[in-house]
């Protein structure tokens, strides 16, 4: 077949995309050559001139001969930079084109492109033992009283008196009353306000669900990924500007160690839709009491609502709100998403949960939780039986102790990582009201941060700039982890550092 009259279809490398500097290509090419095997290979450059300089490089100085090599313009990266296309025969190809909303993103989603970093590097060193402090996946056992709860409800199902098909989409009534309860005392939050569901990342593209397409956004600059990437996915973002690393129709809020990570509302223009997460997922920084009334005043002004991320609150130490529905007012202009996932340890269980108010209205005045009910009822089922009654006896008094201490045990290993990196004159933030430690190099890329640390300390974290052009320089750590780990961690990177 040949490729040059093919059809272009992409291809991934471990599931994410590979977009590098021209500058830096030669060692991670090599790399990927190495550790697999590929027939062709697509180039797409900014200019020919820049596709041809390149191929010559890669047949004169890196002896790469064995490979069908072909250069095509890629007007939207400006040079020097590339995007690398894999390509193999292609058997038979539909008609059905790829969506325009999913070709705009951009890279691969951070995590999966950290994960085949770290795969590269385990395959250059198969004896190194690595140590991961990069995704916030907890590591810590879930106490009995919850996983037997989930066992006897499982173990339920094979009984004629126990078994039980569909429950509410929109959650166990028991476990509502619990959540409004033990985390939304004296806030007038209803029962039937809150959707229980299978996590709050899937929650915010279904909310995204909610907002027309042609709604405008703002998100925090650094913010979690997901806010964006599902904001592309709804086809809301408009189209990448590589100069800057934004998106069109994205207003990036700029949050810096100035104002604790929060932004400057004053200079900050109307959008429809403000995205906030307090603790901050990556700064580990919570907003006050005074700032966040700020931002539902900002907000009301406006006419906007706010999707208010609340699923690291539960690790608030001091006395900055849990929840934007301390804030007066905020039941009229948001929606609260949390989850069980870092308090609980159910990463990997999936339970989590939203609250849309009643007194939330269109500009027409239809009530907004009619609209979702509408989508939970259409897109999910609602959440497992068996996981909704590990959430029950997680708010259960003995089963929220035992998670209370779980999570002293991750803030200790925060207060670790914070020392560590303090003790050799960085510049540390986080670490005191979320799981997150957030490091400052000044002067420096990142990602070239994270891999001097992968490559000389065997150490997996996040780059900063992964969560947006605000977080360049930075990079995130986490705390979750075995104590043992952490502090070998710590040791590592006090010798490096």
């Amino acid at each position: 077949m040949d490729i040059k009259r093919c059809p272009a279809r992409e291809l991934t490398v471990k599931h994410s995309r590979v977009i590098i500097e021209i500058v830096k290509w030669k060692s991670r090419l090599l790399r990927v050559l190495h550790c697999f095997t590929w027939q062709y290979l697509l180039f797409a450059f900014s200019s020919n001139s820049a596709g041809q300089a390149a191929m010559g490089l890669l047949r004169e100085e890196w002896g790469i001969n064995n490979i069908t090599v072909v250069t095509a313009p890629y007007l939207m990266l400006p040079t020097p930079k590339f995007k690398l296309t894999f390509y193999t025969d292609i058997d038979y190809l539909t008609k059905v084109p790829r969506s325009v909303k999913m070709e705009s993103l951009q890279n691969g989603y951070l995590f999966p492109e950290i994960f085949m970093r770290e795969c590269e590097y385990a395959q250059r060193n198969p004896h190194a033992r690595l140590i991961r402090l990069g995704i916030g996946d907890t590591t810590e056992p879930i106490p009995d009283i919850i996983t037997s709860a989930m066992a006897e409800q499982a173990l339920a199902l094979s009984t004629t008196q126990g078994y039980k098909g569909y429950g509410p989409e929109q959650g166990n009534r028991e476990l509502k009353r619990a959540i409004a309860e033990t985390f939304y005392p004296g806030m007038q939050v209803k029962e039937n306000e809150i959707f229980v569901s299978d996590g709050a990342q899937c929650d915010i593209s279904r909310v995204q669900m909610l907002l027309d397409v042609s709604l405008s956004i703002a998100v925090q600059d650094p913010t979690f990924p997901a806010y964006i990437d599902s904001s592309v996915i709804a086809g809301r973002a408009g189209r990448f500007k590589a100069e800057s690393g934004k998106y069109k129709n994205i207003v990036y809020m700029k949050c810096g160690p100035e104002n604790n990570f929060f932004p400057d509302l004053s200079t900050t223009p109307r959008t429809d839709i403000i995205f906030f997460c307090s603790p901050n997922n990556p700064t580990g920084s919570a907003a006050s009491r005074q700032q966040l009334e700020q931002l539902v005043k900002f907000a009301k002004a406006n006419g906007s609502i706010i999707i208010y991320d609340a699923a690291y609150a539960a690790y608030i130490s001091d006395e900055s709100p849990r929840s934007i529905f301390e804030i007066p007012g905020a039941k009229e202009l948001a929606i609260e998403i949390s989850s069980f996932s870092k308090f609980a340890g159910f990463t990997g269980v999936r339970l989590g949960w939203t609250v849309v108010p009643e007194e939330l209205l269109y500009a027409n005045g239809y009530p907004m939780i009619k609209d979702y009910d509408r989508i939970v009822c259409t897109c999910f089922n609602g959440a497992s039986n068996i996981v909704q009654a590990g959430g029950l006896a997680c708010l259960s008094p003995q089963g929220f102790r035992a998670l209370k201490r779980t999570m002293r045990y991750y803030m200790e290993n925060a207060k670790i990582l914070v020392d560590t990196f303090e003790s050799v004159g960085l510049k540390v933030y986080g670490g005191k009201n979320g799981p997150y430690v957030w490091v400052h190099f000044p002067g420096l890329d990142s990602w070239d941060v994270f891999n001097h640390i992968l490559d000389r300390a065997a150490i997996v974290t996040v780059p900063g700039v992964g969560f947006g052009p605000g977080g360049e320089g930075y990079i995130r750590v986490s705390a979750f982890g075995h104590r043992e780990t952490v502090l070998e961690a710590s040791t590592r990177l006090t010798t490096l550092l």
